[in-house]
């Protein structure tokens, strides 16, 4: 039996996941800088930055472009 590759790279990962990763690398701090956004802000944690993150699409999009753009270095 064949596995199928995915090509997006957010196949699976959950953006739980995601969020975690990038406040393990950067800080609620240097990500508030980097997508200025309240949750990552003001009085930041990963249970409010979801509840936000999954009812504003926009936000959810800058979150995960900018996973993306970090994940070679995750990675590397």
């Amino acid at each position: 039996m064949q596995q199928s590759t995915h090509k997006d790279p957010l196949h699976g990962v959950t953006l739980q996941k995601i969020l975690e990763q990038l406040v393990a690398y950067y800080g609620f701090d240097t990500l508030g800088e980097l997508i200025q956004i309240k949750c990552f802000n003001d009085n930041p944690s990963i249970k409010s930055s979801l509840t936000f993150l999954r009812k504003t699409d926009w936000a959810r999009k800058k979150v995960e472009d900018l996973y993306l753009r970090t994940l070679p270095k995750l990675n590397g």
